[in-house]
């Protein structure tokens, strides 16, 4: 049987709980049964969350409150909810700890660092040095918006190769990894593209949106039918 993957939602609007349609297709292709997790304020239900999947993804979406990884807000902070924001994080670690595939995108890949202790700079501007527009005005989201190169011997780059066009849509970067975090790619500017657990079987976060270059990157597709390969093997 195929590997159930939770798509953990996205984001809140209104009295709406929802998931892009990019990411359902994306593990639909890749040979995963998607299956959206919303949220819920239960640990119970979070076990059974965990219980029910074999691999998770986390996906895009708003700002995480500055709070949960120690700071104030600062001038370029976006939205935020922190009911979202804990039941994110509090999934993700337990998550973690049973050794089951994560997947974890722009925002996801945030609240993966978070989870583990990291943080993040509320706007790039924060970031030293000179810095990319991470931010494209491009016409389609499949389209390629600069270059990153991926760290020898980590396991993105058995999945993706050495350096690779991806496309960005954020204005928040990881500042200090999370605790037994590697960071396995960045982009010319030094901006932290991309964290992996080496320690663990298939825990990777990437900063662009893998999912919506699926159809056209023969690399993005590899990297999530990586993902949902480890699924399959969830013991």
């Amino acid at each position: 049987m195929e590997p159930k993957i939770g798509i953990i939602v996205c984001g809140l609007s209104d009295d709406r709980q929802f998931v892009t349609n990019t990411y359902v297709q994306a593990v639909r292709y890749s040979g995963g049964i998607p299956l959206i997790l919303p949220l819920v304020r239960s640990d119970h239900m979070l076990s059974q969350y965990i219980s029910l999947c074999d691999g998770f993804l986390f996906c895009g979406g708003n700002d995480i409150t500055p709070l949960l990884f120690g700071q104030e807000p600062k001038n370029g902070n976006g939205k935020t909810n922190i009911t979202l924001d804990l039941f994110q994080i509090r999934l993700m670690r337990q998550i973690l700890k049973t050794k089951k595939p994560v997947f974890a995108i722009c925002r996801g890949m945030q609240v993966y660092n978070v989870a583990c202790g990291g943080t993040i700079y509320q706007d790039i501007s924060q970031q030293p040095g000179k810095h990319l527009d991470h931010m494209q005005q491009s016409y389609a989201r499949s389209e390629v918006s600069h270059r990153i190169s991926v760290t020898p011997d980590s396991q993105l780059r058995a999945y993706i190769g050495r350096h690779l066009f991806v496309n960005s849509y954020h204005h928040q970067t990881i500042d200090a990894p999370g605790k037994g975090l590697s960071v396995c790619a960045r982009a010319s500017d030094n901006t932290i593209e991309a964290l992996e657990m080496p320690s663990h079987p298939f825990a990777i976060g990437v900063q662009w949106h893998p999912e919506c270059m699926y159809r056209k990157s023969a690399e993005m597709r590899a990297l999530f039918k990586e993902f949902v390969l480890h699924a399959a093997h969830t013991p």
